[in-house]
């Protein structure tokens, strides 16, 4: 949470003058009880109009500086706040675009949308507080048993006796909040992700009758976090209580010695109202206190949270800022003993892979599920470093390269059609934003996607919903690889990317990239054999090993894997 300070090197002025302000107003609190003394002691009693009048004069003109000097403080100390929240939130941003695939995997979505979100703003309330309350509470109760000694040294003597009790209170409940709080955050995680899962999911899940199955687990984890909050909430609960315990006491042994003093004539009722109303004020004060202290205590475990996020380093280095040259007649792609294990798995996902890719070759990777095709072609872009060996793309160590020149050279369709919420254009743009419309009708051409615009009043301009919930399977798959190809890479993967299209579309868009990218160095990563049994060279996938390379015809002469593969998908002619 301390690291966190830094962010407020920029709001100094803020920090400085917001609690000066909340001093002033102070001063002129601990002003009124002083000025009722004066009204009770001298404007009553001798029944001066005048001067009672000169007096509510005086404690409207306190009450209105007073009441400026607090919506100054608050002023600087929102502006500090948001200030700080918004700068915390745009570098947590920045780095967690830098964390490789590696860290989001190991962290999640759910975890990383709660750090955004709710941690940051438990921060910026607490930074607001702190500025408007942690000077103010301490310095109003200091003045009022200051004050109060200035009344009647005696009765002063139980202020210094209770502020320590109540001290001892307020920040032992705090010690003992602090890694509730962090278990409450933790939880609150786990409820998020399940919560996502489950609206990310919601047609699977009523697909199955899973409706019930999936209540009963929030109910659990919800119920989890239930009892968490309520645990700490006993704790917090217990602090006001036991605060007006201590101030209820005092104010009784103040009124018990204080009508024996009055009694005896050494003291006056004007001093008796005057010392309670400062011990009013004290007990307002330290139950605003306590309340900071809960906040302060949220804000902390909060900013620990988030602090872990910016501690943690992405493994992926960019050290190289340096544009790589391409080495003279090297193969685009070449893969030298590569094999890659994810993180905290146990076992390696790729092993021994080792094989060259010409410019403006046509490959297709096959194999059964799970047989690490996805897991090959992002080594490619750099998703993952692999574990051991060299990958090369045109002869140089990809490890070299600037990751912006690395992913440049490379237009990448991933299984999964991911659009954005906007028009067509602004989805397309994504791959080349300095493209024509030229450029985009002729993607749109090779993607076999013209019908889509067609079918849409505004064309290119049509709106698309959020994650594309306004297409088709197969249309939201035919615009992210009109995407990629507006790019123009030097590098094309298809990553099972036409799973959704028919057998007569999904050759159309095979015949149309090989007939218009000679240069382009296409990668075509398939489950059906038919998308791939074109290519120059096939590679067969199986346990994270390649078990076949070659083409067609020879992989149906000499592969096992690819014989069983095409018996099961196509005819005998085919």
């Amino acid at each position: 949470m301390w690291k966190l300070i830094r962010y407020l090197k920029e709001y100094k002025k803020e920090c400085i003058v917001g609690p000066l302000f909340k001093l002033l107003e102070v001063i002129f609190e601990l002003l009124v009880p002083l000025v009722m003394y004066h009204i009770i002691h001298t404007g009553i009693p001798q029944g001066d109009y005048g001067y009672l009048v000169r007096m509510g004069i005086l404690l409207l003109i306190i009450g209105l500086v007073g009441l400026g000097c607090a919506l100054t403080a608050q002023y600087f100390a929102a502006n500090a706040a948001t200030g700080m929240a918004s700068a915390i939130r745009r570098d947590l941003y920045m780095h967690i675009n830098r964390l490789s695939y590696t860290e989001l995997d190991t962290i999640g979505t759910s975890t990383l949308i709660s750090r955004m979100i709710n941690d940051v703003n438990q921060v910026q309330t607490a930074v607001n507080l702190v500025i408007r309350l942690l000077l103010r509470s301490p310095f109003v109760v200091a003045g009022a048993v200051v004050m109060a000694f200035t009344v009647d040294k005696e009765l002063a003597v139980l202020f210094v006796l209770a502020v320590p009790i109540l001290s001892v209170i307020v920040f032992g409940i705090m010690i003992k909040m602090l890694p509730q709080m962090r278990k409450i955050q933790a939880q609150f995680d786990k409820v998020l992700l399940h919560t996502r899962e489950n609206l990310t999911g919601v047609r699977v899940i009523r697909a199955f009758n899973r409706q019930d199955v999936e209540k009963e687990q929030f109910l659990s984890k919800s119920n989890i976090l239930f009892d968490l909050q309520k645990k700490s909430a006993k704790l917090s609960s217990f602090m006001n209580p036991a605060t007006y315990a201590v101030i209820n006491i005092v104010v009784v042994l103040l009124l018990f010695w204080g009508a024996n003093k009055i009694n005896r004539g050494v003291f006056n009722q004007a001093q008796l109202v005057t010392i309670l109303s400062y011990m009013s004020l004290i007990l307002v004060e330290l139950v605003k206190l306590a309340n900071l202290i809960i906040t302060l205590t949220k804000s902390f475990a909060s900013g620990d949270r988030i602090q872990q996020i910016f501690d943690t380093q992405p493994s992926l280095k960019d050290d190289n800022q340096y544009p790589v040259s391409p080495a003279a007649d090297a193969p685009k792609i070449s893969f030298r003993d590569v094999s890659l294990q994810y993180a905290q798995a146990q076992e390696p996902s790729l092993e021994h892979i080792t094989f060259d890719v010409s410019k403006g070759e046509t490959v297709g990777i096959i194999g059964s599920t799970g047989s690490g095709k996805t897991s090959l072609i992002n080594l490619i872009p750099r998703f993952y470093d692999t574990s051991n060996g060299m990958l090369m793309i045109d002869g140089r160590d990809i490890q070299g390269y600037p990751l912006k020149q690395l992913r440049n050279k490379i237009g990448i369709v991933p299984q999964k059609a991911v659009l954005f919420k906007g028009t067509i254009r602004e989805n397309l743009l994504w791959g080349n934003p300095a493209a024509s419309d030229r450029d985009l009708q002729a993607a749109l051409e090779k993607a076999q996607a013209t019908d889509i615009i067609a079918k849409k009043a505004e064309g290119l301009d049509a709106m698309i919903e959020q994650g594309g919930k306004n297409l088709s399977g197969g249309q939201r798959q035919r615009l992210t690889i009109a995407r990629a190809l507006v790019k123009k890479p030097e590098i094309l993967i298809l990553d099972d990317s036409s799973s959704a299209l028919d057998y007569a579309t999904d050759a159309k868009l095979r015949q149309a990239i090989r007939e218009t990218t000679q240069n382009m160095t296409v990668i075509i990563v398939s489950q059906r054999a038919a998308s791939i049994m074109h290519a120059d060279q096939i590679i067969v996938m199986e346990d994270g090993e390649i078990v076949g390379m070659g083409t067609h015809q020879h992989l149906l002469a000499s592969c096992q894997t690819y014989q069983e593969i095409c018996s099961s998908q196509l005819t005998r002619e085919g």
